[in-house]
């Protein structure tokens, strides 16, 4: 567990449901990351009757489930207790870009471009925007303001195919548009950054008013250390729990259906918890 700094308890969570028009296999994400594994008090998956679940860790140490589901109306839903901190996210506003030759081998893929992160149609923006920054935290910081200025939050505007390239010709879109032009203008500057999405309850910041959903942010390495850049807020923030990692959302969707499967419903949770509950379990429920 936590043993640095006083520890907060969390519920989080997630519950889809889904009409799945025919025996479907599909993947499901929204577990706790394998790095966070340590934090996780407790934990239940619970499934409509006739659904088969088995756990796997992916590429990017992401903690998936193999999912055959049954036709009908399908439930999925998971919830957990999970410490985190009660300080902010760290930073360190000393900390240097590596040299390409200094990056270690497993961030080498971190500065291509990806689906979703177009680094190389973007450089000329990048270098013409940040190229003179000194290649430090001050010039991620310098992105990551930019992006928050000039990229209007909008849900009703927002679509699954935008990409950094198209968001930036729209300048509008959600959290996970927002950390896709930061990742590619990092990437097209030599700095690594991969995409984050999981939990993050509102500790301490004044409620939004709107339903609670998931959240996507970037992992920058900088002198060694990846720290968090949380592109759609710009402030360090109290309480994440990462779920999945990787170069964009492709790698880290909730769920992937291998058949037809529309959403009807989704619901998230990630909220200071009133009481730690007991349980760590796989379910069915009726």
């Amino acid at each position: 567990m936590i043993g640095y700094c006083e520890a907060v308890l969390t519920s989080v969570g997630c519950r889809f449901v889904l009409d799945v028009q025919a025996p479907t296999f599909a993947t499901l994400l929204v577990e706790p990351h394998s790095s966070e594994i340590e934090r996780v008090v407790s934990d239940l998956m619970v499934c409509s009757t006739g659904v088969e679940t088995e756990p796997f860790v992916d590429g990017f140490g992401n903690r998936c489930r193999r999912v055959s589901m049954p036709a009908g109306t399908v439930e999925l839903e998971y919830m957990a207790s999970v410490e985190v901190s009660d300080e902010v996210d760290p930073a360190d506003e000393s900390a240097q870009q590596l040299a390409p030759a200094e990056i270690p081998n497993r961030a080498l893929p971190l500065l291509l471009p990806s689906r979703y992160c177009e680094s190389d149609l973007l450089a000329d923006e990048a270098w013409k925007l940040f190229g003179d920054i000194e290649p430090c935290w001050s010039q991620v910081q310098a992105i990551v303001d930019w992006v928050h200025e000039n990229v209007e939050f909008d849900y009703a505007r927002s679509s699954t195919s935008h990409t950094a390239v198209s968001v930036l010709q729209n300048r509008v879109g959600v959290c996970r548009d927002f950390t896709h032009v930061a990742i590619a203008l990092c990437r097209a500057l030599n700095i690594p950054a991969r995409y984050v999405f999981g939990y993050l309850p509102d500790i301490d910041v004044p409620d939004p008013g709107t339903p609670m959903d998931f959240c996507a942010w970037m992992e920058v390495l900088l002198g060694g250390c990846w720290y968090t850049f949380d592109v759609r807020n710009n402030q360090r923030r109290k309480g994440r729990t990462v779920i999945g990692r990787g170069r964009d959302a492709a790698d880290v969707a909730m769920v992937t259906s291998y058949g037809l499967a529309p959403l009807l419903e989704m619901q998230v949770t990630a909220e200071k918890a009133l009481h730690t509950a007991s349980i760590h379990a796989d379910a069915t429920i009726s």
